[in-house]
Protein backbone atom coordinates (compact mmCIF):
# COMPACT_ATOMS: atom_id res chain seq x y z
CA UNK A 1 0.00 0.00 0.00
CA UNK A 2 1.25 3.76 -1.13
CA UNK A 3 1.71 6.18 1.60
CA UNK A 4 -1.37 8.15 -0.43
CA UNK A 5 -3.55 5.20 -0.34
CA UNK A 6 -3.12 4.92 3.11
CA UNK A 7 -3.54 9.01 3.85
CA UNK A 8 -6.91 8.64 2.50
CA UNK A 9 -8.01 5.70 4.09
CA UNK A 10 -10.91 5.18 6.08
CA UNK A 11 -8.74 5.71 9.35
CA UNK A 12 -7.04 8.17 8.36
CA UNK A 13 -6.98 11.29 10.97
CA UNK A 14 -6.16 14.30 8.16
CA UNK A 15 -8.48 16.27 7.69
CA UNK A 16 -9.49 19.25 6.56
CA UNK A 17 -11.22 21.82 8.23
CA UNK A 18 -15.45 21.74 8.10
CA UNK A 19 -16.49 24.59 6.29
CA UNK A 20 -17.31 27.50 8.38
CA UNK A 21 -21.10 27.51 7.26
CA UNK A 22 -21.31 23.92 8.84
CA UNK A 23 -19.58 24.73 11.88
CA UNK A 24 -21.69 28.26 12.48
CA UNK A 25 -25.12 26.11 11.69
CA UNK A 26 -23.83 22.87 13.72
CA UNK A 27 -22.54 25.63 16.78
CA UNK A 28 -25.74 28.22 16.44
CA UNK A 29 -27.76 24.82 17.05
CA UNK A 30 -25.36 23.53 19.83
CA UNK A 31 -25.53 26.91 22.08
CA UNK A 32 -29.56 26.75 21.28
CA UNK A 33 -29.88 23.08 22.93
CA UNK A 34 -28.07 24.76 25.67
CA UNK A 35 -29.17 27.82 26.29
CA UNK A 36 -32.94 26.57 26.48
CA UNK A 37 -31.52 23.97 29.33
CA UNK A 38 -30.30 26.40 31.07
CA UNK A 39 -32.82 29.14 31.05
CA UNK A 40 -35.71 27.64 29.80
CA UNK A 41 -38.72 27.84 32.83
CA UNK A 42 -39.40 24.00 33.20
CA UNK A 43 -42.07 23.17 35.75
CA UNK A 44 -40.25 20.31 36.83
CA UNK A 45 -37.49 17.81 36.96
CA UNK A 46 -39.22 15.55 34.48
CA UNK A 47 -40.16 18.04 32.09
CA UNK A 48 -36.92 19.27 32.14
CA UNK A 49 -35.61 15.75 31.27
CA UNK A 50 -37.71 15.34 28.84
CA UNK A 51 -36.82 18.58 27.57
CA UNK A 52 -33.40 17.40 27.54
CA UNK A 53 -33.68 14.04 25.98
CA UNK A 54 -36.10 15.53 23.21
CA UNK A 55 -33.98 18.31 22.76
CA UNK A 56 -30.12 15.78 22.82
CA UNK A 57 -32.25 13.65 19.80
CA UNK A 58 -32.12 16.79 17.91
CA UNK A 59 -28.77 18.06 18.47
CA UNK A 60 -27.52 13.87 17.77
CA UNK A 61 -29.66 13.65 14.33
CA UNK A 62 -28.18 17.16 13.35
CA UNK A 63 -24.65 16.33 14.03
CA UNK A 64 -25.16 13.26 12.60
CA UNK A 65 -26.34 15.08 8.98
CA UNK A 66 -23.13 17.31 9.81
CA UNK A 67 -20.74 14.64 10.10
CA UNK A 68 -22.63 12.95 6.73
CA UNK A 69 -22.36 16.45 4.40
CA UNK A 70 -18.80 17.14 6.06
CA UNK A 71 -18.19 13.81 4.19
CA UNK A 72 -19.04 14.32 1.11
CA UNK A 73 -17.29 18.05 1.16
CA UNK A 74 -13.80 16.79 2.58
CA UNK A 75 -12.94 13.05 1.74
CA UNK A 76 -10.24 12.38 4.55
CA UNK A 77 -11.04 9.87 7.87
CA UNK A 78 -14.28 9.59 5.87
CA UNK A 79 -14.60 6.00 7.83
CA UNK A 80 -14.63 8.21 11.17
CA UNK A 81 -17.27 10.63 9.42
CA UNK A 82 -19.77 7.70 8.38
CA UNK A 83 -19.46 6.02 11.78
CA UNK A 84 -19.86 8.89 14.04
CA UNK A 85 -22.46 10.11 11.69
CA UNK A 86 -24.47 6.69 11.29
CA UNK A 87 -24.39 6.32 15.14
CA UNK A 88 -25.34 10.11 16.01
CA UNK A 89 -28.69 9.68 13.26
CA UNK A 90 -29.66 6.27 15.06
CA UNK A 91 -29.15 7.51 18.52
CA UNK A 92 -30.76 10.83 17.57
CA UNK A 93 -34.09 9.12 15.55
CA UNK A 94 -34.62 6.92 18.29
CA UNK A 95 -34.85 9.57 21.21
CA UNK A 96 -37.26 11.67 18.82
CA UNK A 97 -39.26 8.42 18.47
CA UNK A 98 -39.45 7.14 21.49
CA UNK A 99 -38.53 10.36 24.21
CA UNK A 100 -40.41 9.04 26.84
CA UNK A 101 -39.18 5.34 27.00
CA UNK A 102 -35.68 6.99 26.37
CA UNK A 103 -35.89 8.83 29.48
CA UNK A 104 -37.44 6.29 31.65
CA UNK A 105 -35.92 3.37 30.46
CA UNK A 106 -32.93 2.88 31.97
CA UNK A 107 -31.50 6.50 32.89
CA UNK A 108 -28.48 5.15 34.32
CA UNK A 109 -27.50 3.62 31.08
CA UNK A 110 -28.69 6.71 29.09
CA UNK A 111 -25.66 8.42 31.04
CA UNK A 112 -23.42 5.57 30.46
CA UNK A 113 -23.74 5.53 26.62
CA UNK A 114 -24.30 9.15 26.62
CA UNK A 115 -20.55 9.64 28.85
CA UNK A 116 -18.78 6.54 26.54
CA UNK A 117 -20.09 8.51 23.30
CA UNK A 118 -18.67 11.94 24.52
CA UNK A 119 -15.64 10.52 25.73
CA UNK A 120 -15.16 9.03 22.23
CA UNK A 121 -16.07 12.21 20.22
CA UNK A 122 -13.87 14.09 22.67
CA UNK A 123 -10.80 12.08 22.06
CA UNK A 124 -11.74 12.23 18.35
CA UNK A 125 -11.94 15.98 18.36
CA UNK A 126 -8.56 16.40 20.11
CA UNK A 127 -7.52 14.34 17.57
CA UNK A 128 -8.36 16.30 15.05
CA UNK A 129 -7.24 19.17 16.45
CA UNK A 130 -3.43 18.09 16.94
CA UNK A 131 -3.58 17.43 13.26
CA UNK A 132 -4.82 20.71 12.22
CA UNK A 133 -8.29 20.97 13.22
CA UNK A 134 -7.87 23.87 15.06
CA UNK A 135 -7.84 25.45 18.61
CA UNK A 136 -11.88 25.02 18.72
CA UNK A 137 -11.48 21.27 17.92
CA UNK A 138 -8.82 21.44 20.69
CA UNK A 139 -11.34 22.94 23.48
CA UNK A 140 -14.46 20.87 22.43
CA UNK A 141 -12.34 17.89 22.73
CA UNK A 142 -10.81 18.18 26.35
CA UNK A 143 -14.64 19.12 27.67
CA UNK A 144 -15.94 16.10 25.51
CA UNK A 145 -14.20 14.08 27.42
CA UNK A 146 -14.19 16.00 30.77
CA UNK A 147 -18.47 15.33 30.42
CA UNK A 148 -17.70 11.83 29.34
CA UNK A 149 -15.28 10.96 32.32
CA UNK A 150 -17.75 13.02 34.63
CA UNK A 151 -20.54 10.75 33.20
CA UNK A 152 -19.27 7.61 33.04
CA UNK A 153 -17.95 7.64 36.63
CA UNK A 154 -21.26 8.61 38.57
CA UNK A 155 -23.62 7.23 35.96
CA UNK A 156 -25.13 4.71 38.84
CA UNK A 157 -25.56 7.76 41.50
CA UNK A 158 -29.27 8.64 42.22
CA UNK A 159 -29.93 12.10 40.81
CA UNK A 160 -27.65 11.65 38.01
CA UNK A 161 -30.77 13.09 35.77
CA UNK A 162 -30.25 16.40 37.45
CA UNK A 163 -26.70 16.09 37.25
CA UNK A 164 -26.33 15.11 33.27
CA UNK A 165 -29.21 18.18 32.34
CA UNK A 166 -26.55 20.85 33.99
CA UNK A 167 -23.44 19.00 32.80
CA UNK A 168 -25.14 18.70 29.03
CA UNK A 169 -26.55 22.27 29.09
CA UNK A 170 -23.11 23.42 30.32
CA UNK A 171 -21.25 21.70 27.88
CA UNK A 172 -23.61 22.28 24.25
CA UNK A 173 -23.70 26.31 25.29
CA UNK A 174 -19.78 26.60 25.63
CA UNK A 175 -18.89 24.31 22.53
CA UNK A 176 -21.68 25.97 20.43
CA UNK A 177 -20.47 29.31 21.06
CA UNK A 178 -16.50 27.75 20.51
CA UNK A 179 -17.99 26.42 17.21
CA UNK A 180 -19.39 29.53 16.09
CA UNK A 181 -16.62 31.46 16.67
CA UNK A 182 -14.19 29.05 14.81
CA UNK A 183 -16.62 29.23 11.98
CA UNK A 184 -16.00 32.89 11.59
CA UNK A 185 -12.49 32.63 12.33
CA UNK A 186 -12.10 30.07 9.43
CA UNK A 187 -14.81 32.60 6.94
CA UNK A 188 -12.77 35.26 7.23
CA UNK A 189 -9.04 33.39 7.62
CA UNK A 190 -10.48 31.79 3.97
CA UNK A 191 -11.30 35.37 2.63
Amino acid sequence: MSAATAQNSAMSFETKARPWWALLIEGGVLAAVGAVLLWAPAKTQINAYLLLVQLLGIWWLVRGIMDLVSMFIDHTAWGWKLFMGIISIIAGGAIIMYPVAAAIALPQIFVLVLGLWALVQGIVMLIMAFKGGGWGAGILGVVGIVLGLILISDYGQLGMGLAFLWTAAVFALIGGIVMMVQAFRTRSANG
